[in-house]
């Protein structure tokens, strides 16, 4: 806050994955209230897609194709999130959701870490149990990301960024083995 206030910039937030970080909303939700607190003039984006599950690939390639054609938005998502943001049973479900959820991450973080680390994978990879999110930036090179595809069938685009909801207990070894290949294979 203090370098945005010295460089007098204005603050967006994105913050569509609120409480996949921690598990806790308001947690998640912090670094913006600081801001305002402390009065900055901010902006933030506020989606439920993700931590409300309202999103599938075919309808947004769908949506993409008929967007012309009706001006007004779908009201649907929006609709399910306010019941469930103004009825307290629901809420409370909806955040122990988003607990469980966050949890099942980070334990899928610490699983592949130690996975990897086992087989002696070259390299340091506390990267990813320091990380937060669904997602990991893997610290792959180009080549490596190649043999992942090209081998193993594990899609990741070219930052090296892997999506750790697609990891669970039945391919998190296979997933660790694939790295370890592809980092030997291509130091």
């Amino acid at each position: 806050a203090d370098v945005m206030e010295e460089r007098k910039l204005f603050p967006f937030f994105d913050c569509a994955y609120q409480g996949f970080a921690s598990g806790d909303l308001d947690r998640d939700a912090q670094s913006f209230r600081t801001f305002v607190d402390r009065g900055f003039e901010t902006l933030c984006a506020q989606s439920f897609a993700k931590n409300f599950g309202l999103y599938m690939n075919v309808k947004s390639q769908i949506t993409l194709l008929v967007r012309g054609n009706y001006s007004n938005p779908p009201v649907h998502g929006a609709r399910i999130v306010g019941k469930v943001l103004n009825d307290p049973q629901l809420n409370q479900e909806w955040k122990n959701c988003i607990k469980l959820m966050s949890g099942r991450i980070q334990d899928m973080r610490k699983t592949l870490r130690d996975n990897i680390e086992k087989l002696g994978t070259p390299g340091k990879w506390s990267h990813i149990t320091e990380q937060i999110g669904m997602f990991s930036y893997t610290g792959l090179n180009g080549q490596q990301i190649k043999h992942l595809v090209e081998n193993y069938h594990i899609y990741l685009p070219k930052d090296g960024r892997i999506s750790l909801s697609g990891i669970n207990t039945n391919n998190v070894e296979y997933v660790a083995k694939a790295i370890n290949d592809a980092v030997n294979q291509f130091p």
